[in-house]
């Protein structure tokens, strides 16, 4: 679905999103402010939100922080409802990926943390100073597909990522009664900067360029191609519309067909 340049229905409305400097959370970011929202940019790293917020032509700031540590996102979102005003939209789309090997690196503690901790955190800070109803509110926490099926070599993602779906689903229950409505979204491949750096490494592991493996997983894919980050952008906005008022503790499937259920 896409939407004209009139359908300003989130004007005034306070969107924040986590880990949006880059890919997924940019687009997302962009699609928000271009249907009104004010715009809290949240990442580690400062300069891709920087860039990021110099395209947004309304209110915006951003913020360097971990989602990891609590406190920091307490205090960050304090802040955005002091500069901005009560936040309305949480799209909690910080996180990393990548393989973990229980005999060398193990990444598997730091993957969790990160993806399903940030993700409680950015929610209940969200909470704390959201704006009141009796409107919806929404959040929306970034999954993936592999929360879906099992793929070797990344327990800890995929762990992380199903851990996800618990969370929407259990918070939707807690939070309906509020009218906050919290939903997940579950892509397959997306053609972003990570995407590309994941099919580089797997393209390493198998001795093979990087173009002959993207060309092997996009052949592995029923409909044969990348989801763009817009088009996850434009249903996050969906979501957040009017017309998404009905769902919540909803798995929302944009993979090109790598899962039907």
């Amino acid at each position: 679905m896409t939407f004209s340049n009139e359908d300003k229905f989130l004007d005034s409305k306070v969107a924040v999103v986590t880990g949006g400097g880059t890919g997924i959370g940019r687009a997302v970011a962009l699609s928000l402010a271009n249907r009104g929202a004010k715009i809290a940019l949240l990442g580690r790293r400062i300069e891709p939100l920087r860039e990021v917020a110099a395209k947004i032509e309304g209110d915006v700031i951003f913020r360097s922080v971990d989602v990891r540590d609590r406190n920091a996102q307490v205090a960050v979102f304090r802040e955005i409802a002091t500069v901005l005003g009560p936040p309305h939209i949480l799209v909690a789309n910080a996180g990393i990926g990548g393989p973990d090997v229980w005999a060398g690196e193990d990444r598997f503690d730091d993957i969790v943390r990160t993806n399903i901790n940030g993700a409680y955190y950015s929610i209940r800070a969200f909470q704390s100073q959201m704006e009141s109803g009796p409107n919806p509110r929404h959040i929306i926490v970034m999954s993936s597909c592999v929360a879906r099926f099992g793929v070797a070599g990344i327990a800890g993602y995929s762990a992380s990522k199903a851990g996800q779906l618990g969370l929407t689903r259990s918070l939707a229950a807690e939070l309906a009664s509020d009218q906050v409505r919290v939903n997940a979204i579950c892509p397959g491949w997306v053609d972003t900067e990570m995407a590309k750096d994941r099919m580089s490494e797997l393209g390493e592991m198998e001795n093979v360029t990087y173009e002959d493996q993207k060309r092997r997983l996009i052949e592995e894919v029923p409909l044969g191609r990348l989801t763009s980050p817009q088009e996850i952008a434009e249903l996050v906005t969906f979501i957040c519309s009017p017309w998404g008022a009905s769902f919540t503790g909803q798995a929302f499937d944009p993979n090109e067909g790598q899962w039907m259920g």
